[in-house]
């Protein structure tokens, strides 16, 4: 399959204007056969959103407009591009009852899905989105006491997005498993957590996960480095977990952005990726 399996859409607060059908074109323009949107499902609704302009998903009175015009777009461009509609899904532990129940609600309407963290709580009880700026990032740092607690925390979080009962309909796919080294030339990463890194890709094995091959971080100017990097993208490899790629675009024009590394990216993973 030559597709892109993470995209998002005019929904995100916090992308561009791009209506859905742009992203479509430009797939096709592409020579793609694949596109999943997977736009920021709502955050839970006793759950406020800890970046500064609380734009981190989509408004949760979109959630039927997205759906219906994801349908339309399915039935017109049915001839020339496989269209996946579903959503990029928050686990935020402490809201598990109300995760499932927005999966519950929508998971029938869902071709596809991405599980993901983007939120943490810090020992003083606040919460932080930790991939919304550089400042943000920092100041989250300051206030779990180091890199190494935020880091623990991240990894914590993530093995227990893949532990919790979050019904039939929860993601199958682990979005950008190192999200957390986003800022990583400002905030150089721990060089310690290379086991639970590998202890996330062993119980996503265990459990059948998907990995989310994300090149948005090649772009990202503190990053520049896939999410996950290569090393891990070969121990994944050679577990046989499947290998989803996704551009984790935010406006039509970043469909299957990157894409043309990855052949070079991933020599040396004796598994053909799934592109």
């Amino acid at each position: 399959m030559l597709g892109d399996f993470h995209v998002h859409t005019q929904y995100c607060q916090h992308g561009a204007d791009d209506k859905m059908e742009a992203y479509v074109l430009q797939a096709i323009k592409k020579g793609f056969t694949h596109l999943s949107f997977t736009e920021h499902a709502p955050l839970p609704e006793s759950f406020t959103d800890p970046a500064p302009h609380r734009d981190s998903t989509m408004d949760r009175n979109n959630v039927e407009a997205y759906v219906t015009e994801g349908k339309a777009l399915q039935k017109q461009y049915k001839d020339d591009l496989q269209i996946n509609i579903g959503f990029e899904v928050d686990y935020i532990r402490g809201y598990e009852q109300e995760i499932q129940t927005f999966l519950d609600t929508y998971g029938p309407e869902m071709d596809d899905g991405i599980l993901s963290v983007h939120m943490l709580q810090a020992p003083d009880k606040s919460f932080f989105c930790i991939d919304y700026s550089e400042e943000e990032f920092g100041r989250a740092a300051d206030v779990f006491g180091g890199l190494s607690p935020l880091y623990k925390t991240y990894y914590e979080n993530l093995r227990a997005s893949l532990e919790a009962d979050l019904g039939f309909f929860k993601p199958k796919r682990i979005g950008h498993i190192t999200l957390i080294q986003k800022f990583q030339l400002a905030y150089p990463k721990p060089a310690e957590f290379s086991k639970e890194q590998q202890n996330i890709l062993e119980v996503m094995k265990e459990k059948g996960y998907e990995l989310d091959v994300n090149t948005a971080g090649l772009y990202k100017p503190l990053c520049k480095e896939i999410y996950p990097p290569a090393e891990l993208i070969a121990y994944a490899a050679k577990m046989g977990i499947p290998l989803i790629p996704g551009s984790d675009s935010h406006a039509a024009g970043g469909i299957g952005k990157g894409f043309e590394y990855l052949s070079d990216y991933f020599l040396q993973i004796p598994q053909r990726l799934t592109l």
